[in-house]
């Protein structure tokens, strides 16, 4: 017979592989803790584009880290996180709009009204560059049930 301290954690453990709503979710998209492939968030404005930052420049917000390529950025960006976050979390805007969670690569970015939305990838930055307006107010509709949602 199976002791308790194996079974609950084994039953716990299998409810969150076969239902996905018991799975961790997480509201930023993150590998191995660190949020956009450790790219820096404020380099998307002050560059035009991502850079890779370092760990030697880092901040944790909501559950992930984020690395900086300067201490100017990482400062910038504890003054004012909510301004230099990639939208969603992070996860893709096109599925986002779509309904659910995605991971992004960097490189696959757009600012739109001064804010920062990735995408899966090129050719999904390409489907959402169609009609970004639309895809935005469909996200923002989105959002509240995909963050909750199991990660991709």
């Amino acid at each position: 017979m199976l002791k308790a301290s194996v079974l609950i954690p084994t039953v716990v453990c299998l409810a969150s592989v076969l239902s996905p709503a018991l799975a961790k979710a997480g509201e930023v998209f993150s590998k191995e803790g660190v949020a956009i492939n450790g790219y820096d968030a404020v380099a998307y404005f002050t560059e035009g584009g991502p850079v890779k930052g370092s760990s030697a420049f880092s901040a944790p917000y909501k559950g992930a880290i984020f690395h900086f390529s300067t201490a100017a950025n990482r400062e910038a960006f504890l003054r004012d996180p909510v301004r230099y976050v990639p939208q969603y979390g992070g996860y893709c805007a096109y599925g986002t709009a779509k309904g659910y969670k995605a991971p992004t690569e960097p490189q696959a970015f757009s600012i739109v009204d001064g804010k920062l939305y990735l995408n899966y990838n090129d050719d999904i930055k390409a489907l959402w560059s169609k009609d970004t307006k639309g895809y935005i107010q469909k996200a923002d509709e989105n959002w509240g049930e995909v963050k909750v949602q199991a990660e991709p």
